[in-house]
């Protein structure tokens, strides 16, 4: 079964909604291998309106410049993507399509495709917040970055459930990002001050 897999520049704050002039800073050599790797595990790109309206908007022009991101641009031209969008679309980047139906359910069937090897959910955060609800992102490929945007939309909304993670890998790179993937997981087991207090440091 296919994995989906979400991935976000985010802030130290939680924000999720990038602003170049937090975000580009930080944008290095490490940053862009993480990226690639990210993306070199997919072959469907699952991405709302607002996301493939910018990368439409951008990664054409970039690919026929033919400049130093031209081939970046030039896999993201030839990926599958299919684009959420409560509106018809008319689509001018090439293999693009417009999600059929309801979302969880396009989401489950591509997951069970056996033609599909990996699902990437690039920015898009509507989408990655209604996905985690079901339970259907398998990883959170996480870039925090070392500053409090202050302003944004934030990955995670209010709820009343938490969303408990596993740690699968983390990395630092010189610039002060952290790579940080995380797999959801079952809660802990509950646990109260009277088991806690064992653990809080001896005073001197």
């Amino acid at each position: 079964m296919a994995k989906v897999i979400s991935t976000l520049f985010i802030s130290a704050d939680g924000v999720a909604e990038i602003d170049p002039d937090w975000h580009l800073p930080y944008f290095d050599e490490h940053m862009g291998r993480a990226v690639g790797e990210d993306y070199d595990t997919a072959d469907v790109l699952l991405i709302g309106r607002e996301t493939y309206d910018s990368f439409a908007g951008a990664w054409p022009d970039r690919e026929a410049a033919g400049g130093d991101d031209a081939p970046f641009a030039k896999q993201l031209g030839d990926v599958r993507k299919v684009v959420v969008s409560r509106q018809p679309l008319e689509f001018s980047w090439r293999n693009s399509e417009l999600v059929e139906g309801d979302l969880l359910d396009a989401v489950a069937s591509l997951k069970a495709d056996g033609r599909v090897r990996g699902i990437l959910i690039p920015g898009s955060i509507s989408v990655v917040r209604q996905l985690l609800a079901v339970g259907l992102v398998d990883e959170l490929r996480l870039l925090v970055h070392p500053v409090a945007a202050r302003k944004g939309r934030r990955l995670f909304d209010d709820g009343d459930t938490p969303y408990h993670l596993t740690m699968m890998a983390t990395e630092v790179f010189p610039t002060g990002v952290i790579r940080v993937i995380y797999a959801p997981t079952a809660a802990p087991s509950r646990v109260g001050y009277d088991e806690a207090k064992e653990q809080v440091p001896a005073g001197k």
